[in-house]
């Protein structure tokens, strides 16, 4: 079968569409992809790439066209609407006089929504079957994590993810959370499926782990790390007060952070304000390092803000932590933290509350490794039941073509 992908972001930049484009193709598909030229998260081209540079790539025997776009810069409201919209007008440029015919179209569905816009245009032409896989709720999302006010989000916006769902064949959700949402905007529920999020292959199928690797910049003692994006969404606040309580407990565990994102900077300035030496900033490594540095942590740690949007939502590096056998903290309401009491993998606390937070963390250290272990094992064997890529990927593949 042909499938065009449209995702504004794609390889070198680290998204589940990657592995997703992959493994359609490794199923005998022709994939191709359209997408913008990579600038995700740095805010800049990747080497390489400008805005005038080259604009098809094949990589893997999946045939890839980036548009022009302007980078998200540092990820201003201002400079990330001109980013959005930019994609959007030059993809749909590209749409109107593309002639490949294509059995089914995929829309990868981060922040923005507005990706589906290309799509829903080569539909119109082509009548082709188009499957929208929704990962952050609009226009929920636009209020929690931006100074947007949710009655000021939904004036402007409701309308419009009425109009995307309606111009698609299938809504796929990666929560369940996700479903009255969808539902209220007039979508049939037949239309509606459940596609949850995977751990990429490297995780999967991770073997031959060097712990000498980065040794050196791990810190000495108990590890709490936390990897990804470091953004409004991920309550640096309440990740600074509970280094502050440890502190105060004279507790000798350590906070990793390893990622980047628009708050790295202002945590770490905080953190260095307070002369806070249990907190550390790794920077960003590549997906494929990632098993080598999830290797040093005693617990992996998750958070999100205390708003209703972040309860619907299962952050995709959940999935990560639990096929990495390792313990799993959370600092987050809803959906994400019923993962982990169901799985058993691990301890949760409500979002904002550190004060538990640091009490959770203080239980796992109390605790044998043998304990840890078990936590990390149940995990394991909840993800293969429940997340497991092929399975996902063969549903994926049953509602594009039935």
């Amino acid at each position: 079968m042909k499938v065009l992908i449209v995702s504004q972001y794609f390889l070198p930049e680290n998204f589940k569409v990657n592995d997703l484009a992959v493994s359609l193709k490794e199923r005998g598909h022709d994939i191709t992809v359209l997408t913008g030229k990579p600038n995700y998260p740095e805010g800049r081209f990747y080497k390489g790439y400008s805005f005038f540079s080259k604009r098809k790539e094949i990589y893997d025997g999946i045939t890839i066209y980036r548009v022009p776009l302007i980078p998200r810069g540092k990820a201003s409201g201002i400079r990330l609407f001109i980013n959005y919209f930019s994609f959007v007008l030059t993809s749909c440029f590209f749409t109107l006089f593309h002639r490949k015919r294509y059995d089914a179209v995929f829309v990868f569905a981060t922040s923005p929504i507005t990706v589906a816009f290309p799509a829903i245009l080569y539909r119109k032409r082509y009548k082709t079957r188009t499957l929208l896989w929704v990962l952050d709720l609009w226009p929920e999302s636009v209020g929690a994590a931006s100074s947007i006010s949710p009655n000021t989000a939904n004036k402007f916006l409701t309308g419009m993810v009425r109009y995307i769902y309606k111009n698609v064949d299938k809504v796929l959700i990666s929560s369940q959370g996700f479903r009255k949402s969808v539902m209220d905007k007039k979508v049939p529920e037949n239309k509606i499926h459940y596609i949850p999020n995977w751990a990429e292959n490297v995780f999967e199928e991770a073997k031959n782990i060097n712990l000498e690797k980065y040794a050196n910049v791990m810190p000495n003692g108990f590890i709490v790390m936390f990897t990804g994006n470091i953004g409004e969404a991920q309550d640096c606040e309440s990740i600074l007060m509970a280094a502050k309580e440890l502190k105060n407990r004279q507790n000798s565990a350590q906070i990793v952070m390893v990622g980047d994102g628009r708050n790295r900077n202002w945590l770490q300035e905080q953190a260095e304000k307070s002369n806070l030496d249990n907190i550390h900033f790794t920077g960003r490594y590549s997906l494929e390092e990632m098993p080598n540095i999830i290797a040093h942590a005693d617990v992996l740690f998750v958070s999100l803000k205390d708003k209703p949007i972040f309860s619907l939502t299962v952050p995709a590096k959940i999935q990560s932590y639990l096929v990495s056998k390792k313990p799993v903290l959370v600092m987050l309401n809803g959906e994400g933290a019923e993962v982990i009491r169901d799985s058993c993998s691990g301890l949760t606390c409500s979002a904002g509350d550190y004060i538990s937070l640091v009490d959770n963390i203080t239980e796992m250290q109390k605790k044998s490794p043998k304990d840890r272990l078990a936590y990390g094992n149940a995990g394991f064997q909840y993800y293969n039941s429940t997340f497991l890529r092929r399975k996902i990927i063969s549903d994926i593949e049953t509602i594009m073509f039935d």
